[in-house]
C-alpha cells in the first residue's frame, strides 16, 4: 500500500479524539437514524454519490449493526476483528472483507496502527461495472456476482487476496481515485471496480464464503467451469465427502437450479463464446463443450438464445 494512502487513512478524526478524550460509545448520530441498528447511506454519503471511503473508528467498539448499502472493508494495515453473522473473522493486511445489507457485523476495538477502510457502495453503482466481467454468463458468474453486489443481502464474502498483487493495486487505485478529485471520477471507479470483481472472480479460490454449504457450492461451480464437457456430480460429490442426495437438494437450494441444468447452461455458454470468438463450425463447438448428439445441441441452443448456432454467429 501506498505509504501516503496509509498517512491520509491514518490521521485521528475528530470521533476518534473525543473517544480518547473519555467518550464511551460510538456517536450514533453519525451513522444511524433514530434507534435503529442500521448505518444509513444517507449520513454516509453526499448527495448523489454512489461510492465513498470511510477511514474505520478506532479506538472503540462498534456493536452490532446491519447497513443499508453494500460495505467493503479492506485492511490497509495491521488487523481488526470482526462478528459477522455469528462468525469471527480476523481481516488481515491486504484482506477485503464484502457485507451485503442485512449481514449482521460488530467490531472489536481497533489500535492506532489498525488502519482498515470502509468502501461505502450504493447497489446502483454496480451497474456500470458488470460489462468489466466479460461476455460469458456462466453460473460461476453469476453467483459470485450476486453476493459481490449485494443481491444475497444477508451474506457476506471474505478474500484473503493478501499476496494477490494485481487485486491490490486496483484496490490502491480505488482508494487513490476516491481521495484525490479526479476528473470522470464515477467512470474511472467503475471500471477499476468492474476489474477489480474480474481479478476476484479469477481467484475464487482465495474466497471464503459464511458457511460450509456455500463453499459447497461455490465448490461444485468451479468444478463446472473446469470439467463442463464430462465432469459428473457423483464425482464432485466424492470429492466434497457429501452424499450425493444432500447436494444435490444444497445445489438447488442456493442457486435455484439442479446441477443438470448449471451443467446445461455452462455447456450453451461456453458455445456460445467460441460461436463469437472462433472460427471452428458449429458440430466441432457442439462435440468441444460435451454434445455428441448434434441435433439435440440446435434444439437447445435455440431454445436458451432464441437463434439457430449459425444465425447466432452471423448476429454476433
Amino acid at each position: 500500500m501506498n505509504p501516503m494512502i496509509v498517512d491520509r487513512l491514518s490521521v485521528i478524526t475528530d470521533e476518534e479524539r473525543a473517544i480518547l478524550n473519555g467518550r464511551k460509545s460510538i456517536d450514533r448520530n453519525i451513522y444511524m437514524d433514530g434507534s435503529r441498528d442500521v448505518i444509513s447511506g444517507e449520513k454516509l454519503l453526499e448527495r448523489g454519490k454512489l461510492i465513498a471511503i470511510r477511514p474505520h473508528t478506532r479506538f472503540i467498539p462498534f456493536p452490532e449493526h446491519t447497513h443499508d448499502y453494500v460495505e467493503m472493508v479492506y485492511m490497509c494495515a495491521g488487523e481488526t476483528r470482526h462478528t459477522v453473522n455469528g462468525n469471527a473473522i480476523t481481516l488481515h493486511r491486504g484482506e477485503l472483507l464484502m457485507l451485503g445489507r442485512n449481514a449482521h457485523q460488530s467490531i472489536e476495538a481497533a489500535s492506532e496502527g489498525d488502519i482498515a477502510v470502509n468502501f461505502i457502495v450504493r447497489p446502483a453503482f454496480f451497474s456500470g461495472t458488470l460489462p468489466f466481467l466479460g461476455e460469458e454468463e456462466t453460473p460461476l458468474r453469476r453467483f459470485v456476482v450476486s453476493c459481490l453486489t449485494g443481491e444475497n443481502e444477508a451474506d457476506y464474502l471474505l478474500f484473503r487476496v493478501a499476496e494477490l498483487l494485481p487485486v491490490q493495486n486496483l484496490i490502491e487505485n480505488l482508494l487513490f481515485t476516491l481521495l484525490e478529485d479526479t476528473p470522470n471520477k464515477r467512470g474511472i471507479l467503475q471500471m477499476t471496480m468492474g476489474l477489480l470483481f474480474a481479478q476476484l472472480m479469477n481467484h475464487t479460490e482465495a474466497l471464503q464464503f459464511e458457511t460450509q454449504e456455500q463453499n459447497a457450492v461455490i465448490s461444485v461451480l468451479r468444478y463446472l467451469e473446469e470439467n463442463y464437457r464430462g465432469g459428473s456430480l457423483t464425482e464432485i460429490a466424492r470429492a466434497l465427502h457429501y452424499e450425493l442426495p444432500s447436494l444435490s437438494r444444497l445445489i438447488r437450494q442456493k442457486t435455484g437450479k439442479n446441477y443438470t441444468a448449471l451443467l446445461q447452461e455452462k455447456r450453451l455458454s461456453q458455445a456460445a463464446w467460441l460461436l463469437r470468438n472462433t472460427g471452428k463450425n458449429v458440430d466441432e463447438i457442439a462435440n468441444a463443450v460435451g454434445y455428441e448428439n448434434l441435433s439435440y445441441f440446435h434444439r437447445i441452443f435455440a431454445a436458451r438464445y432464441g437463434l439457430s448456432p449459425k444465425k447466432y454467429r452471423d448476429c454476433k
